[in-house]
């Protein structure tokens, strides 16, 4: 029957008293508590203790080098052209060109020892460590004093790079002559400087370097610190035990946690024919189809960023870097990547809603479009202003100008993006509004609000993040949405968008869907919180945050582990419902995506993750393949096989039964997992154990260098991934395209509802004990 808006909360299905014990929120009241005040104190260390930017640098004679406004200009340049997407500085940012640092540091080391030498000292060793190891900054003054060979040095290397960003050609792989002006390579000198220092320079009181000694360079005795090591050994303490008391406590209440609990019922699913859809559900197959499209750009640009490595000055004999260059490629790939599994979890949002609520107010569908709208606006302005802000069409430090990494859109389209998701949790509100009215703030509904409300506070958090901002002040902030914003609050809203999705379907209680979700938060929340920390190892950030994130990002495997253990029942949760008249589960593929995301969770997220996140290997790897490798394997693998499988649960409800192309869906599905492994396994993962063991072997700067990227050997590890990328693409996001298109040619079909049943997608019928009973007893 369907509901009145006038009907009272609880005819609407509304439970006023919560159906899980308070224990349960106070739990995780007091996780989330003790996370975000930790996280208050490492930001206010991060703010007070982090390496000190001097307002001036003079030389032993008093002449000033270069200021604080040169820096901060330097670091404006170096995000607005697009070379944090190219190579890295304290090793955050892309792989293909060097890291920045650690370059400067290499070059001007060898200049100082050549200088040592040229007055004849035969072995310029120690005082070359002593030149760079001491800390000459006076934080009274703000004053920073290079040697006069330092300061000789910093005039050489401003040459250099001149000579590398003025080429006259594409062999590195940027547009010809990207930046010629000697006042803007002077500002960027300055920066990469600044950093080189502080990775050489002791911090007051201790023995290591602002940055922990990161990067390792022999030429300054820089090494891995006592902390570095012993952090490394309590993170896999943390992580035997976490995961020993885990399956201690599943062991005795498996049956209470978990996708657990017989059904009183049997189930009748409704065909897709059946159901009824309102206009904004309608509204959302234009999402879908958008996101499609975005998926198919996104892989295209990845594979134009890939080639570069495989052959870095030629593309099947065009000179691809003249129109896209490598770090304009990889803007894209990386922006593109967070925009349309963004879009498809913000129109799953809006395709739940109604089956929840079981009504749509009047217009919601206008208001999806709008959304709609917006959302194009910012993606497509976005992409168009990081083009012309890389060309140098728009000046640095600007509202249109490219950004940090992983928050490379504008500030004006990242500030339009953040009210787009505000309105966004609007729409998710206005729909839910006569549903919540008597509902426990406990319940299922509150939670999806409560979950959908997080995404747009947390990802506004990127704001203090600014161009100008200090760099390792930056990185805290930046890594909020990198880590905090994705892996905990984004993990969050997935999960109860999941466990809706079951509890729609029935084949799970609302008090069992609870139970996971409130387990998720605590677990996911007691080590990702704090283990945001383990990206700030070497930004310039005090040991604490090394200590502490390496300590905690140990426990967020242990998360992962019990989603592996859970995988059988999850799997198992729409095919042990036996529909009481035959018809099947309508959504097979739709739970095979789900079920891949919890495999490249562990996988990606959890062993990858782990791999690179204890801080004796970050310290050698940061900013290698193995990097790349956790990436892919867990942006694809989690978030990007959930969006797809948001959507083929909406396009299933969409296309017409007789119109479902099974045999794409399931195409789709192999396509895209068997392409993702063959990107992991056949070159992302060799590749990054073999820079890793380079760079231990040789060192960091050796494993980084344009030289040992392009070795033949590497090459043909390189090209070895076109078979998986071509998987990918043909055979799996084509055919996602396809069933896009095909839910767009009939998204008008069907009937359209404002008002839904109680149960909209499945029919009860006779229960599992009256069944048993009236079956004929066997002779």
């Amino acid at each position: 029957m369907a509901t009145k808006p006038a009907q009272s909360p609880a005819s609407n299905g509304a439970t006023a008293q919560p159906l899980i014990g308070k224990g349960w929120a106070q739990g995780v009241a007091l996780v989330l508590i003790f996370g975000f005040l930790v996280l208050g104190i490492l930001a206010y260390r991060a703010y007070t203790a982090s390496m000190p930017m001097p307002d001036k640098v003079v030389s032993q004679s008093g002449q000033v080098l270069f200021t604080k406004d040169d820096i901060t200009h330097g670091q404006e340049l170096f995000q607005a052209r697009g070379l944090m997407e190219y190579g890295s500085v304290l090793g955050h940012g892309a792989y293909l060109g060097p890291d920045r640092t650690a370059e400067y540091l290499r070059m001007a080391t060898e200049d100082v020892a050549g200088q040592y030498r040229a007055e004849g000292v035969s072995e310029p060793h120690d005082r070359v460590v002593a030149e760079f190891r001491t800390n000459r900054y006076n934080p009274d003054t703000k004053t920073l004093v290079f040697t006069d060979k330092q300061t000789r040095a910093f005039d050489n290397i401003q040459r250099h790079y001149a000579s590398f960003f003025g080429e006259d050609s594409t062999k590195y792989g940027l547009l010809p002559r990207l930046i010629t002006d000697k006042a803007e390579i002077h500002d960027l000198t300055s920066f990469f400087a600044w950093t080189a220092w502080a990775s050489a320079a002791q911090r007051p009181g201790h023995v290591y370097s602002y940055t922990n000694n990161w990067p390792s360079e022999p030429r300054v005795d820089n090494g891995p610190t006592a902390s570095v090591i012993v952090f490394s050994a309590l993170s896999l303490i943390a992580l035997l035990g976490g995961i020993g008391i885990m399956f201690a406590v599943y062991g005795r209440w498996s049956q209470q946690v978990g996708w657990h609990g017989e059904q009183a019922t049997t189930l009748s699913f409704r065909e897709p024919g059946e159901v009824g859809l309102t206009p904004a559900q309608r509204a959302t197959v234009w999402f879908f189809a958008i996101v499609s499209v975005l998926f198919l750009a996104q892989t295209l640009v990845g594979a134009a960023a890939e080639h570069y490595r495989a052959d870095l000055s030629n593309f099947f004999g065009l000179d691809l870097a003249r129109v896209l260059p490598y770090n304009l490629a990889r803007t894209w790939h990386v922006q593109l990547a967070l925009f349309w599994t963004a879009a498809a979890f913000l129109a799953g949002g809006i395709f739940l809603v109604p089956f929840i609520a079981r009504r749509e107010p009047k217009r919601q569908s206008w208001l999806a479009y709008g959304l709609l709208g917006a959302v194009a606006l910012v993606v497509f302005g976005s992409l168009i202003t990081e083009a012309l802000s890389i060309y140098g069409m728009i000046p640095e430090g600007s509202l249109f100008s490219q950004q940090w990494e992983y928050l490379d859109l504008p500030r004006l389209w990242q500030i339009l993006l953040i009210v787009g998701l505000f309105l966004w949790i609007a729409i998710i509100w206005r729909g839910m509004r006569a549903r919540l009215r008597g509902e426990s703030k406990l319940n299922m509904p509150w939670m999806f609000f409560f979950a959908g409300l997080a995404i747009p506070v947390f990802y506004a958090v990127g704001l203090l993040a600014s161009s100008k901002t200090h760099f390792s002040v930056a990185d805290f902030w930046r890594f909020w949405v990198v880590h905090l914003w994705v892996e905990d609050f984004l993990e969050l809203f997935t999960t109860v968008m999941v466990a809706y999705i079951f509890v729609l379907l029935g084949v799970v209680r609302e008090r069992i869907a609870l139970g996971v979700i409130f387990l998720d938060i605590i677990l996911y929340s007691a080590g990702g919180v704090i283990g945001t920390m383990h990206h700030l190892y070497f930004s310039g950030t005090p040991v604490e945050h090394m200590a502490l994130g390496a300590f905690f990002s140990a426990a967020e495997v242990i998360p992962l582990t019990f989603l592996t253990v859970e995988a059988w029942a999850f799997l198992q949760l729409g095919s042990r419902q036996q529909s009481g008249d035959a018809k099947p589960f309508p959504h097979r593929w739709a739970v095979m995506f789900l079920v891949a995301v919890g495999f490249w969770n562990f996988l990606g997220a959890g062993i990858f993750g782990f791999l690179i996140n204890l801080p004796v290997v970050s310290y050698y790897q940061i900013g290698t393949a193995l990097t790349a490798n956790h990436g892919h394997a867990a942006m694809m693998g989690v978030y990007g096989m959930l969006a797809v499988g948001l959507a083929m649960f909406a396009f299933r409800y969409i296309i017409p039964a007789e119109k479902w192309p099974e045999k794409l869906a399931r195409l789709s599905f192999w396509g895209m997992n068997i392409g993702l492994a063959w990107m992991v396994f056949a070159t992302l993962l060799p590749l990054g154990v073999m820079q890793l063991y380079h760079s231990v072997n040789e060192g960091y700067f050796e494993a980084r260098s344009l030289g040992y990227i392009t070795r033949p050997g590497n090459s043909v590890l390189e090209w070895l991934r076109m078979p998986g990328d071509l998987i990918l693409i043909l055979g799996g996001v084509l055919p996602f395209i396809w069933i896009a298109w095909t839910a767009v040619r009939n998204f008008r079909s069907g009937s359209v509802a404002q008002e839904l049943p109680e149960h909209p997608l499945y029919t009860e019928t006779t229960p599992a004990a009256e069944a048993e009973s009236a079956a004929p007893a066997k002779e």
